[in-house]
């Protein structure tokens, strides 16, 4: 009886893109990955659930393939921005650390330093 037989909904990171996006939408792409991934993060934190931090992990990196295609530096630093909020939700602070360099523009480094005081080196 596989007629009956629900299909676990796929991911947002999973959905195939059609064509090419533009800045904006790349952007509310990375938005959307990241909140959907958030509860994801927070499970994965203090714990070792494989199939929770394989998800956060996969939302991650889809993530940040789509950033580095963003061509405006702005932009590209709110996206990262996103980011590194979501790893460190997961508790993944070598990873936050890495992607928070990336980030040029200063008052978003600053709001980081802010939020995230464990960061600044």
């Amino acid at each position: 009886m596989k007629w009956f037989a629900t299909r676990q909904p796929a991911d947002i990171w999973d959905e195939p893109v059609e064509g090419p996006v533009g800045d904006i939408d790349a952007v509310a792409r990375i938005r959307n990955i990241c909140q959907a991934a958030g509860a994801s993060a927070e499970a994965v934190a203090g714990s070792a659930q494989t199939g929770k931090r394989e998800r956060y992990e996969r939302a991650a990196r889809v993530a940040m393939e789509i950033a580095m295609k963003i061509a405006d530096d702005l932009m590209r630093d709110d996206a990262v921005r996103r980011i590194v909020d979501l790893c460190m939700k997961a508790e993944d602070i070598k990873t936050a650390q890495i992607l928070s360099r990336a980030i040029q523009a200063a008052w978003i480094r600053e709001a980081l330093a802010r939020d995230h005081p464990t960061l600044v080196q």
